[in-house]
Parts: structure tokens; sequence; C-alpha cells
């Protein structure tokens, strides 16, 4: 069973910065680690690799620090790594990135099926392995909580819903998401970092795959900001003081005021 599990690195910290004018996240100077919510995708896709046989290869698009990303994934116990890299895929939105990414595992072909995280933590929209699966015409299960069988021809799984669980059999290829209750992530090991060293990464360009330009990057998306703004969260109060009895009886009143003011009593 070969397994195509499209990955991405986003900031560790919290204190993302946005550049108001391209309405993109500033990477420059923060650590970036893999998607946590992909990590869940690496974990099944191993399991089914050592369940049903196969390879699982990792593909992502960033800089050429991505990297780091896929000797991670590999060190876990994937067994190949892509980086598809190029300037002119700056400020991609998730329909450049998915078209992109398609035509990488168009290019890549031999596959039986598509694991990828829920969302990345960082954009939070969950649209880009949606995306993926239109553009390459797959059947698509999105938040798939358990995988109970695959065969030669098909697979079956469970899909987290509000109300409770649907299953859901699907022809393979197919390209699902995962959610958190699939698995838990293993910790890469000693020799799987050491394989991982060892491992040269092939780089995809957007020559490499003759990609249409005028759908890459900022210019190619889509998508536009029109404006940002951090929220301010700002506490309004008033200290009331009692320093003697006198003003402890005027203390009370105004607080009994301020709770029949919130209809609190």
């Amino acid at each position: 069973m070969n397994i195509i599990i499209p990955i991405k690195q986003v900031p560790e910290t919290s204190n993302v910065k946005m550049d108001p004018e391209t309405g993109t996240m500033i990477r420059e100077g923060v650590e970036s680690i893999i998607n946590p919510l992909d990590l869940y995708a690496i974990e099944i896709g191993i399991q089914l690799k050592e369940e049903h046989g196969g390879k699982v290869t990792v593909i992502t698009m960033g800089p050429p620090k991505a990297e780091k990303a896929l000797k991670e994934a590999i060190a876990m116990g994937c067994d190949d790594g892509i980086l598809i890299s190029d300037r002119k895929f700056a400020g991609s939105d998730t329909w450049s990135t998915a078209y992109v990414l398609g035509e990488a595992i168009k290019k890549i072909g031999n596959y039986d099926l598509i694991l990828a995280g829920e969302r990345a933590t960082d954009g939070d929209t969950g649209q880009v392995g949606p995306n993926i699966a239109a553009y390459l015409n797959l059947t698509l299960g999105t938040y798939i909580s358990r995988i109970d069988e695959v065969t030669s021809d098909s697979i079956v799984v469970e899909r987290l819903l509000e109300e409770g669980y649907e299953k859901l059999q699907m022809p393979l290829p197919s390209l699902i998401t995962v959610v958190k209750e699939i698995s838990y992530p293993r910790l890469p090991t000693l020799r799987g970092k050491q394989k991982a060293r060892m491992t040269d990464l092939p780089l995809l360009t957007a020559s490499d795959m003759e990609l249409e330009e005028e759908l890459l990057g900022l210019n190619g998306s889509p998508t536009r900001v029109v404006k940002i703004e951090s929220p301010k969260v700002t506490r309004g109060g008033t200290i009331i003081t009692a320093k003697d009895e006198d003003m402890l009886e005027e203390s009370v009143d105004k607080l009994i005021e301020f709770l029949k003011s919130k209809e609190i009593i």
C-alpha cells in the first residue's frame, strides 16, 4: 500500500505576526515544527504500512528549512520525503497550495491513499486536504477517527460527526483527513534519526512540475485579506475601598447596586 502524506511546518510559538500589507504570516525568525495535527496522519500511515506493507512518502511545500519536518517524519518511520520549494510559491493561499501539492502528487504517482491532518494550526482552515482531493478528483473522507478495514480496492473508515459517528466505504485511491482520535503519534527513534540523516530529499520546483505561474504564490491566490486587526483585551472595573465602618456600609450598598445593574441579583 503506497501512502502519500502532505505535511506542513507551522510556527511553534503562539506569538505569530502578520504582514499588514500582504495579509500573510511572517515566518522569519520563528521556530517551526511539524503541524501537530499532521502527526496523527503520519502515525496512522506508518501503522497501515506495518500492517499491509508498502511505502509512506511525506511531502511538504515550503522554504528549504522545511526539510527539517520531512527528516522528523522519516525518523518516526516514513520511508521517503520530497521537498516542494520555490520562491514563486511565497504567499500561496489554500487554493494555490492545493494546486501545487496536487501537481506534485501527480508527478509522484502510484499511490493508494493520501492522508492529511484535519487542519493546520496556523491557518486553521481545514481546506487544503479537501482541495487536493477535488483537484485530483478523488473520493474524500473528512474527520476520520478510525480505519476499520483496508482491501486492495477499498477502505472502510469511521467519520466523527457532531451527533455521533458515520461509517464510510471508500474506493482506492482516495484522500482522508484524520482527527486526533485516530492514533497517538510515536516519537522518532535513534535508528530512525540515523536513517533520516542519511536520506537525500528530492527537491521539486515550479519548473520541475511545469506549473502555470499565474496560479502560484500571492498573485495566483484568489483569497484576499482586506484588513488585519489585532483584538484588544481590556478589563474595566471599579475598585471600592472601605477604610472604616462608615465606608464599609457605603461600599456594600455600591456593590449591591452594581450586582442589580448586571441583573445578577
